[in-house]
């Protein structure tokens, strides 16, 4: 009897070892750089945190990568099992039956409401705000909402679905919207989506789960674990410790070698939604001027003489590419098309004598006195940025122009760009889907917004309200076109890169499609061998 006893506890212990050893298999762990602050949608703003929400929570379609916003027949169901048009205003979307919460609770028209305010309200100032301006939403019945913006325009549809993830109304109704962010607990993080939070300790990791209605079967992914780290070289020591099955490499591009070494781990490379550039100070802001070096010739000139193809992969790879205009390659208005100005440093040198600067014995240009100098300014936390500074440097002081490079830390970088306290500076950006966001960067609108240089065209901006304002892709496409023409052609910046992703994976995964605009999004969809 004592013996039986102890051969059934055993067998007991073997079986929980073995469903541990079967879960734990089944879960997979992401190396992230740095803990988002949150992961409820309307106040996420990393990427860490977008990457974990994505899973948790659902808009009412997708808008499938590379498309058009204004085309209708791009979108995927996705909360919303179908939409139809009321009027030019107004959008009317049948939510699945089947949709519930991850706590059991229907999901219904009034939490899609509830989510529209939330985005919408200056106490949360989510970055959907501005898009969802004047929107009136409300609930025809239970699975019915009729959505109906302030004005007529081509990208409705996008704006309803690209930036609203929907949250409960019955979890956060209760709660104070300016004291969501300080609301921490797990318990709230309830969502629609394949999985749901299962944990989160923070400074160490977080852990999702698969729902039961999406569970996994056979070799499918039950859960999925974030470990934070605190800089880029200990999450990938993560990897290389095969600590961790999934990294985004795109901190730290000069590991992807190290990981294809790896026969655990499979490389595997993306286009990026970034795209990087310098961008010229065009105005004198103590004096109310324009900038007394920087003007348009000049500009042109220093553009002639930068290399950019050559520099983009020099930074970032043989597959990095320098763009077109202020896109990545993701943004559906890249075209082979958009003239831009070439590489050409005998033109370059041509352009400057012919502006009126003068060769000294030095080597160095000057015009009535004053020397061909300024500054870029660069933050001191990227390493790719002071690289490409430099590279510019060199390039331009070989046709006669001196360059000083000077790093800052990241606050005063920032400070510095809001002041327009700058000859020149490197800057990033990461597209959206849609091209309307560039007005903030480079029309007059943006004065005071992300146009830091004060770049201001009225032949550009009105071929871009134009573009913005038609509802055919094909004649929308060519006037973006011809405004990015218009663009480069005075060359308020150099728009130096758009890289390549890679992605540390493990092989034990398989099926792996990576999202360029959300890289773990398709995840659910992953299996393991």
């Amino acid at each position: 009897m004592p013996v039986r006893r102890w051969v059934w506890g055993f067998a007991v212990a073997l079986a929980a070892c073995a469903g541990e050893r079967a879960a734990r298999n089944q879960a997979v762990v992401v190396a992230a750089v740095g803990e988002p602050e949150s992961v409820l949608p309307p106040l996420v703003t990393e990427t860490v945190g977008r990457d974990i929400s994505d899973l948790v929570f659902e808009r009412l379609a997708d808008l499938q990568t590379g498309a058009a916003p204004m085309d209708t027949g791009a979108y995927a169901p996705r909360l919303a099992a179908r939409w139809d048009r009321i009027d030019a205003r107004t959008l009317r979307f049948h939510l699945r039956e089947d949709a519930r919460w991850s706590d059991g609770r229907p999901l219904t028209a009034d939490d899609v409401a509830f989510s529209f305010a939330a985005f919408a309200d200056s106490a949360i100032d989510s970055p959907a705000r501005p898009y969802l301006q004047g929107a009136d939403v409300a609930a025809d019945d239970p699975k019915t909402v009729r959505v109906t913006f302030a004005t007529a325009y081509p990208e409705q549809l996008y704006d309803a679905t690209y930036h609203v993830r929907i949250i409960p109304r019955h979890v956060w109704d209760s709660i104070p919207r300016e004291r969501w962010a300080a609301d921490t607990g797990t318990a709230r993080l309830v969502g629609s989506g394949p999985f749901r939070v299962a944990a989160w300790r923070r400074g160490r990791f977080l852990r999702l789960e698969r729902r039961s209605r999406g569970s996994a079967a056979g070799g499918g992914i039950t859960a999925v674990i974030w470990r934070f780290a605190g800089d880029p070289d200990a999450a990938l020591n993560l990897i290389l410790g095969h600590q961790a099955d999934l990294m985004e490499l795109a901190a730290i591009p000069a590991a992807a070698p190290r990981v294809a070494a790896d026969d655990e781990f499979q490389l595997l490379r993306y286009p990026s939604a970034a795209y990087g550039f310098l961008g010229f100070n065009l105005f004198d802001r103590q004096r109310s001027r324009g900038h007394a070096v920087l003007d348009r010739a000049t500009r042109r000139a220093l553009a002639l003489a930068t290399d950019r193809t050559t520099l983009a992969r020099s930074v970032f790879g043989p597959e990095a590419v320098a763009p077109p205009g202020p896109m990545s390659r993701l943004l559906w208005i890249w075209s082979d098309e958009i003239r831009t100005l070439p590489f050409d440093s005998v033109a370059a040198v041509a352009a400057l004598e012919a502006a009126g600067w003068e060769r000294g014995g030095d080597g160095m240009r000057r015009r009535r006195g004053a020397a061909l100098a300024l500054e870029i300014l660069v933050p001191a936390t990227s390493g790719t940025r002071r690289q490409l500074a430099t590279a510019l440097q060199a390039a331009w002081r070989s046709v006669g122009a001196s360059a000083t490079v000077t790093a800052v830390d990241f606050p005063v970088f920032q400070e510095r760009l809001r002041l327009g306290r700058f000859d020149s500076y490197i800057g990033a950006w990461l597209d959206e889907p849609s091209a309307r966001g560039l007005a903030d960067q480079w029309t007059r609108e943006g004065w005071g917004g992300l146009n830091y240089g004060r770049y201001a065209s009225p032949a550009f901006d009105s071929l871009f309200r134009r573009a913005s304002a038609e509802a055919d892709p094909g004649v929308a496409r060519r006037l973006y076109v011809e405004a990015m023409d218009t663009l480069n052609a005075d060359a308020p910046a150099i728009f130096l890169y758009s890289p390549t992703n890679s992605a540390a994976v493990s092989r034990r995964i398989a099926a792996v499609r990576l999202d360029p605009l959300s890289w773990l999004g398709a995840l659910p969809e992953w299996e393991l061998r």
